[in-house]
């Protein structure tokens, strides 16, 4: 499990001291810096005076299903990636699909990659997040393996135009600084709110869990449901 209470840390003493925005550790030239997404380093990502309340909570399932689960993850996490491929398609067709679940996702970010795939993912809105999530767990280790800024921004956009987005407005979604922070500002919310340590972290009604395999998480759902 990947852990970021250190993050929340650094990314608190950001907020006193400022953020560097698009050129931060980056060259300075003007080609560069018109390609490169808004954050150039998470870390340095002030939230001060950011609206959080502005972010969508993003979820797919029945508004009334009877069990809730949010899923506390970055696409930059290797287990995260595992549990999509593993338990959440399962998850989806025997649980969420069938209006049992109702099933949340909260960004966490180790990273500024992991913020710049989130953004990407966002950026079409609440109909086409949880297809480009599935893209973006799937080829992860693809579009992350190269740990260059400008290949990593790259694939994200591929990512982006997949799912029919076109370049002007994934760029546009990429320099939001505003978004940024607010998105920063949300993550640092929520994961002091429900104490959250590690991704994945699942909270299923209320009840925190760490990760798991599917034939586990589907004896708790079973037995809340009293099945």
């Amino acid at each position: 499990m990947n852990r970021f209470v250190p993050l929340i840390a650094a990314a608190a003493m950001a907020v006193a001291g400022g953020a560097y925005w698009m050129t931060a550790g980056q060259p300075t030239t003007t080609a560069v810096s018109t390609i490169l997404p808004a954050v150039s380093n998470i870390q340095t990502v002030s939230s001060e005076n950011a609206e959080s309340s502005e972010i969508v909570e993003m979820a797919i399932g029945a508004e009334d299903a009877p069990i809730t689960i949010i899923e506390y993850a970055s696409f930059t996490c290797p287990h995260c990636a595992s549990f999509h491929e593993n338990v959440f398609k399962d998850l989806k067709v025997d649980y969420i699909d069938t209006g049992k679940v109702k099933f949340i996702f909260r960004d966490v970010y180790f990273d500024r990659y992991g913020l710049w795939a989130s953004m990407v993912a966002r950026c079409g809105g609440q109909e086409r997040f949880f297809g480009m999530t599935d893209i973006l767990m799937e080829t992860q280790r693809e579009w992350t393996s190269s740990g260059d800024p400008v290949a990593i921004a790259d694939a994200l956009r591929k990512t982006g135009r997949l799912a029919g987005l076109e370049d002007d407005t994934l760029q546009a979604c990429l320099q939001d600084e505003d978004k940024a922070k607010a998105l920063v500002a949300w993550f640092q919310e929520n994961a002091a709110a429900d104490n959250v340590q590690a991704t994945p972290t699942l909270i299923i009604d209320g009840e925190q869990h760490s990760n798991m395999n599917y034939a586990d998480l589907r004896e708790i759902l079973d037995g809340k449901l009293g099945e």
